[in-house]
């Protein structure tokens, strides 16, 4: 019992120290569109959308980081209508997401098709309302190699003997399901809205590697438990080749809420080939199991836009760290996002 309440401690205090929370979440989550909300899929101005995404936190304080990357397709495809406002589409696609602590050599994997449908609400295709659904596989996996016990010691060197514990399976699989609202009025050179909404984990899964019982009341810890997500964004242009892009996102799942908000500058250099930079700065609210708000980092992004081809840098600067005149703990994320036969005439999404 003792070493069964030691690994399942070890990984919940990583996954919980990390994650704040029980999902993963990336800091550009605009250019994560399938992981934030469903409803984005076929969400951008062009035919297809290619992205990737990778995250690597607590490289400075950790052996070995935490990893997680994100890679994802879809399509916008047209949709006739008979009626008077034109310009519905749907969207389909799919994404791969894994994160790993390999300290410890723990592994989630997800797998999953995405669709929405847009709804157009005006005649000018510059406002839409859109639904989305996911479904998908999450695989967990974790390996014993680097777990040790006291009755592996050998009594002289070191821990080598084998061990009576009992361990259980080490890989386990579930569906998992996400439906998504999205809302959009992006006019071109006009102040532009951007408002959605997701729940994620539809169904409540038993992620615990011991048993694949029911849960008990007094173990719903071992639940991944429903997440709601809503996040928001606006385009406000400053002239002919400035806009500014104030964003916001905030999840409760349980006990842990996080919100994360602040603003970009867009600045356009090269009208001809939309070249544009994005420089931005955010800070993240994030509340515990303990009911305690804390200032949790300042963010700041660089972001490249040149045609189709979108890049972005941003680092997370933990603030406690800062405060305490420690090394900073940071986490560090890229991304790139390509789209193909790409219009340049509005944007349906945030970009990062």
């Amino acid at each position: 019992m003792k070493r069964k309440l030691l690994i399942t401690g070890i990984l919940g205090w990583f996954l919980l120290t990390y994650v704040s929370g029980q999902d993963q979440h990336f800091t550009q989550f605009y250019a994560s569109p399938l992981t934030l909300n469903p409803a984005l899929t076929g969400s951008f101005p062009g035919k297809y959308r290619l992205n990737m995404i990778y995250r690597d936190q607590g490289r400075s304080s950790l052996d070995v980081p935490f990893t997680t990357y994100s890679v994802a397709g879809d399509l916008r495809l047209r949709v006739n209508s008979f009626r008077k406002t034109k310009g519905d589409a749907a969207g389909v696609g799919f994404i791969f997401f894994n994160d790993k602590s390999t300290s410890v050599n723990f592994f989630t994997n997800y797998m999953a098709i995405s669709g929405a449908f847009h709804k157009s609400l005006s005649n000018k295709s510059d406002q839409f309302l859109s639904l989305g659904f996911q479904a998908g596989i999450t695989q967990r996996n974790v390996n014993y190699d680097n777990f040790t016990f006291d009755d592996q010691f050998n009594g002289t060197n070191g821990y080598t003997d084998p061990t009576n514990e009992f361990l259980p399976e080490n890989n386990f699989s579930y569906g998992d399901y996400a439906v998504g609202l999205h809302y959009i009025y992006a006019p071109k050179n006009k102040i532009g809205l951007f408002a959605g909404a997701a729940l994620h984990h539809l169904i409540e899964t038993n992620v615990s590697f011991y048993g694949r019982e029911p849960i008990e009341e007094n173990r719903s810890e071992d639940l991944l438990l429903q997440k709601y997500t809503a996040h928001v964004g606006m385009q406000i242009p400053i002239g002919n080749d400035f806009q500014l892009l104030p964003r916001a996102l905030g999840y409760l799942q349980g006990p842990h809420q996080a919100i994360n908000a602040g603003t970009n500058l867009r600045v356009r250099i090269n009208e001809f080939n939309d070249t544009a930079l994005q420089v931005g700065g955010w800070v993240r609210i994030t509340n515990n199991d303990v009911n305690q708000y804390s200032n949790d980092a300042i963010i700041g992004l660089v972001g490249l836009e040149i045609n189709e081809f979108l890049l972005g840098f941003s680092y997370d600067a933990k603030i406690t760290d800062l405060n305490n005149g420690q090394g900073v703990r940071g986490a560090f994320e890229i991304s790139l996002t390509f789209m193909g036969e790409y219009e340049n005439n509005g944007v349906l999404c945030p970009r990062f």
